[in-house]
């Protein structure tokens, strides 16, 4: 009786020519976010919110006082008078709307400017050096956040008054100076932003502080600079309050304060209504600051995103 004999399967041996077939890796991609529709309806709602009153600027800066009156406020009148209610507002009343204009970017350029140096050097110095009553400061610049600006006006109009200084530029320019939250976003940049290994290597090289801190601190700190000096800009461009305190001559008026007093020109008696270079001159008032934000954005998002990767 012959046995049965149990055939094994060889395994395949690829032939001289061919190449040994390898196996794909399966690759795991990213997961496809889910698309929400109460949140895109949302986003659609907070961006008409937001765009509705500059279209209406935009197209209400191209009417005429009389258009103003008798046309829908979102679409153009059939009389378009963008230039001559450009060139109106340049030239009215002795063209004191470009006196405003240049007040208001000499506030901008001297206050903050002058805030985003100093929230520099002090957040710098605060995330960097080490010395006794570093902790008080920190609880005097978180306080200093906490406290709104309109609740120190009146403090600060009469410790200037008592100096004289009220109704002069330093009223505006010296309380634009102190920006207690730039400098708590400095502080915070330059502790991530600034690897002490960097300042270590610099000082061993020979490099003095000043020079450290020009040549290798400062290229570093550039997104921080830039968001901190946005946020002034702005602050100090739309600053109304404190000159509203402190002025009381024209001449010294910034865009917001000037701009008002033409509004309020119609409740006055035998005052001349001119709506139409009020909104154009609000039109005009704005255009530096959209042109700031397109022009910076790059270092603005940098810097708005920096420290949120841990490495």
């Amino acid at each position: 009786m012959s046995s049965p004999v149990t055939t094994l399967a060889q395994p395949s041996v690829p032939s001289a020519g061919s190449a040994p077939r390898l196996r794909t890796p399966r690759r795991y991609g990213p997961r496809r976010p889910r698309r929400s529709v109460l949140l895109t309806v949302l986003t659609g709602l907070v961006l008409l919110y937001s765009l509705v009153p500059l279209a209406w600027l935009i197209i209400s800066a191209t009417k005429t006082q009389e258009g103003l009156a008798h046309s829908f406020g979102l679409w153009f009148n059939s009389d378009f008078a963008l230039w001559d209610n450009i060139r109106e507002t340049f030239t009215y009343s002795d063209g004191l709307f470009t006196r405003w204009l240049l007040n208001t970017v000499l506030y901008v350029v001297v206050g903050a400017g002058g805030a985003t140096l100093l929230a520099v050097l002090g957040g710098y110095a605060l995330a960097k050096f080490k010395f006794p009553g570093k902790r008080a400061v920190f609880a005097v610049v978180i306080g200093a956040v906490a406290v709104p600006g309109t609740a120190l006006a009146v403090p600060t109009f009469l410790m200037f008054s008592k100096m004289g200084l009220t109704d002069t530029p330093w009223s505006v320019i010296i309380p634009s100076l102190i920006s207690p939250f730039g400098l708590y976003l400095m502080w915070v940049f330059a502790s991530e932003a600034v690897p002490d290994e960097l300042l270590e290597a610099a000082r061993i090289d020979g490099a003095g502080e000043l020079r450290t801190f020009f040549q290798v601190v400062l290229p570093l700190l550039a997104p921080g600079i830039v968001t901190v000096s946005l946020f002034t800009m702005v602050a100090t461009w739309n600053n109304y309050f404190l000159p509203l305190i402190m002025l009381k001559d024209p001449d010294w008026y910034p865009l917001t304060l000037g701009l008002n007093s033409w509004n309020a020109q119609a409740a006055t008696a035998g005052g001349t209504p001119v709506f139409n270079l009020v909104i154009t001159g609000s039109l005009i008032t704005i255009l530096p600051l959209i042109a700031a934000f397109l022009l910076l954005q790059k270092y603005w998002q940098s810097g708005l995103a920096a420290g949120s990767v841990k490495e």
